[in-house]
């Protein structure tokens, strides 16, 4: 039979080597993967780090539930449900890790949050672009300053008899004071030492929303003859508040993630009764005491929490102010 002209295949789909009717059949993604593929090609590599590094390790979150035997493996460890969570619950310690961890946690946040918002509205309204950038430097440079050493200058600075804060006292003839050793200045320490090292860091994302103001906006402004703090207050703010909701939902859903290392360096047997929280305590239990279900447990526990408080606070805030991270 005679094939029609309607029927004839394309030059491009000849090339391809299909017909009209194997194109057509083609799955949409396969069509749009073929023609963005260098798109696809460079989504691949987090995509696959997310799968490696993040889902892949999630099988082991049942040794939460197991009483794990590095001689058994994981699949061959007996189950116990929640036995460990159980003991974590029961522990002497519990309370005084949440109440801990949670303390910390809130305290950095209404200490360090509203800081960086601070700082890019200053920075916002300085003219003078040597002095801008010499402040933005000094600001930015503590956050490159290791964990490390970052502990070891707060040890240095507070030290009894070497540190400068005690010479300080002593020209001020106060008495000695072991500030490391003391429980009630530990948090104190650890949230100022750590606003101080990273608010010119965390103030970038905010100088980059005043970037994105249109400046027609300053300029009715000007002509209605708005002070510096009205057009902070009319302009400013209300062009960072989708930026800083997004930002307060991420924070509030990681208040129970105290980071470990700069606590754990900070720690001493004077003052563990305020600087234990819960991701020392997992590793002391987990590494050190080698009990891994147990500290898998808790930390299921921390996540579980976490995940908790993000959902929560995202929907809050999608219900009030119209802006989420979903």
């Amino acid at each position: 039979m005679r094939q029609t002209s309607d029927s004839l295949p394309t030059p491009i789909e000849l090339r391809k080597g299909m017909n009209p009717v194997e194109r057509k059949k083609q799955h949409p993604f396969l069509k749009s993967l073929k023609k963005h593929w260098e798109l696809y090609l460079l989504v691949l590599p987090p995509v696959l780090y997310l799968f490696i590094f993040k889902y892949i390790p999630m099988v082991g979150v049942q040794i939460a539930f197991k009483d794990f035997s590095v001689v058994k493996g994981i699949w061959g460890s007996p189950w116990v449900g929640l036995k460990h969570f159980e003991a974590f619950f029961d522990s002497p310690n519990f309370w005084l890790l949440i109440k801990n961890t949670i303390g910390i946690s809130f305290y950095s946040l209404l200490a360090g949050f509203p800081i960086p918002i601070l700082l890019a509205l200053a920075l916002n309204e300085i003219r003078t672009g040597y002095f801008k950038k010499t402040v933005q430097m000094v600001t930015y440079a503590p956050h490159f300053i290791s964990t490390v050493v970052m502990v070891s200058i707060i040890i240095l600075m507070l030290s009894p008899h070497v540190g400068v804060v005690d010479r300080l006292f002593t020209l001020l003839g106060l008495p000695m004071t072991n500030f490391m050793g003391i429980p009630e200045y530990f948090k104190s320490i650890y949230v100022w030492s750590g606003v101080w090292q990273g608010m010119g860091y965390s103030s970038i994302i905010y100088i980059a929303a005043l970037a994105g103001v249109d400046p027609s906006l300053y300029e009715a402004a000007r002509m209605d003859g708005a002070s510096r703090l009205k057009k902070i207050w009319h302009i400013d703010i209300p062009s960072l508040i989708p930026v800083t909701v997004i930002m307060l939902i991420l924070s509030l859903g990681s208040i129970m993630g105290v980071g470990f290392e700069k606590i754990f360096l900070m720690q001493n047997p004077l003052n563990t009764s305020a600087s234990e929280v819960i991701s020392t305590y997992v590793y002391k239990v987990g590494l050190i005491g080698a009990n891994f279900s147990f500290s898998s447990a808790v930390g299921l526990f921390n996540s579980i929490i976490n995940l908790i408080l993000l959902v929560l606070v995202n929907a809050i805030s999608r219900k009030v102010s119209k802006n989420s991270l979903w």
